[in-house]
């Protein structure tokens, strides 16, 4: 029954084709009448109104359902343009129009209207062309130019600021550490959306800063962390060019960062905001340890705060009033004087309670927390004991030979003044 309805009321919707034909009187048979037809047009929803507003009515929320928070799924529907695709004169019914789809000449021929072959895949290529509209497409990006996590932001380069009037920020570079949606209630707006955005800013040579922007959308936001991170450099001295001066530890909120200095070649070891912000800065070689909250802006601030807090070897020598001194693996630990202080105080001086190991004073007292080691597999096994018990009388000549080094400055013993023969008979 619902089937013949609907045929129905296609059928009064459509108008009727008129057909007049010039008849007589005479010709007509007594039991026929003549009835006036006229077209119906058939009004309702979707042909009432306009497609904009059709659209709309589908993918807005009215004031009072937005002040409430509903219609959060409406933003992702996208709108259609049904009427791509479609040429006037064409349709199902594939006819050739002269004047209107094909041209009233052709040479010296005079077209006429006709009916062209159909064609089956006419609908499948206006659906696939309607498609196309709607899907999104990421950007594909080379391996290089990548964030963290495929084609988002973080950690993508955007460039230098934009230029302070005749000052032009000339080898700096933008990298974005942090690109979030916040969803903000108001009384009059309802649930609405903006993007904060953090990024680090650098030159490569010491100077970097970092900043922050709010805005609407995220390319504006993106923009104001740029420029607000160009106002506000800070300057960072660098030891040797690769690494910072000395270990510190340092902590914001309940971010706790313990960062190590490294020798040349070791590289970045550290939280991946870390990385960014020592390549913006130039530093090459460390290594940090992140405790704690891992709240992407407290590492950050936590991090650029012991930087600043940072030392360098003259002023803990002038702190302390004692030579510092500095052992590398490199030099077999050979004792080298890196800074002197203006006036040294000697041994009587120096409290027993004083602490006088470095790594201690500069990390305030702090210790990274470091697992347990365990033995190694083959140190329970049988043979270990007999390796050890065979190797006994060898096993600390490398701490002599070290400590020989370092006191005398070649292998000797304290004899060797004595009696110099012994020297001479060791080296042939």
């Amino acid at each position: 029954m619902a089937s013949k309805l609907l045929a129905f009321r296609s059928m009064i919707c459509k108008p009727l084709p008129m057909i007049v034909k010039q008849t007589s009187f005479q010709h007509v048979p007594y039991n026929l009448k003549f009835f006036s037809v006229s077209p119906v047009a058939c009004v309702n929803f979707f042909n009432k109104l306009p497609a904009d507003k059709l659209w709309k009515s589908v993918t807005s929320v009215s004031n009072a359902g937005a002040k409430k928070g509903r219609g959060k799924g409406a933003g992702r529907i996208r709108i259609r343009d049904l009427n791509r695709g479609q040429m006037i004169g064409v349709g199902k019914i594939n006819m050739l129009w002269p004047g209107l789809s094909a041209p009233v000449i052709r040479g010296r021929e005079l077209l006429k209207q006709q009916r062209l072959p159909d064609d089956p895949e006419r609908m499948e290529k206006l659906i696939k062309l309607r498609d196309s509209m709607t899907k999104f497409r990421r950007l594909k990006l080379s391996p290089i130019e990548r964030g963290w996590s495929g084609s988002r932001m973080p950690g993508r380069s955007i460039g230098p600021p934009d230029p302070v009037g005749e000052d032009e920020f000339t080898g700096f570079d933008t990298k974005v550490l942090q690109l979030r949606s916040l969803l903000i209630m108001k009384g009059s707006l309802g649930r609405t959306r903006n993007y904060q955005a953090m990024v680090v800013t650098g030159n490569g040579q010491g100077l970097a800063g970092f900043g922050f922007g709010k805005a609407k959308e995220a390319p504006a936001a993106l923009r104001k962390a740029k420029n607000r991170a160009g106002q506000k450099l800070m300057h960072f001295e660098i030891y040797n060019g690769h690494t910072i001066f000395h270990d510190f530890y340092t902590g914001f909120g309940r971010t706790k960062i313990f960062v190590q200095m490294k020798n040349e070649g070791y590289g970045l070891k550290c939280h991946r905001a870390i990385r960014e912000i020592c390549q913006a800065i130039g530093i090459k070689d460390l290594r940090a340890k992140v405790e704690g909250s891992t709240n992407l802006q407290h590492i950050v601030k936590a991090f650029f705060i012991g930087l600043l807090q940072q030392r360098s070897h003259q002023q803990l020598a002038e702190e302390k009033k004692l030579h510092l001194v500095e052992y590398r693996a490199e030099n077999e630990h050979y004792p080298k004087v890196v800074a002197s202080p203006s006036e040294v105080r000697t041994k009587e001086q120096i409290s027993q309670n004083e602490t006088l190991d470095f790594i201690q004073y500069v990390m305030n007292d702090k210790v990274i927390l470091r697992k347990k080691k365990f033995p190694r597999f083959y140190e329970t096994m049988p043979h270990y004991d007999i390796y050890l018990k065979k190797y006994e009388r060898y096993r600390n000549h490398e701490k002599i030979r070290l400590n020989l080094k370092v006191e005398y400055g070649e292998i000797k013993s304290f004899l060797t003044d004595k009696y110099p023969e012994e020297q001479t008979q060791s080296d042939a």
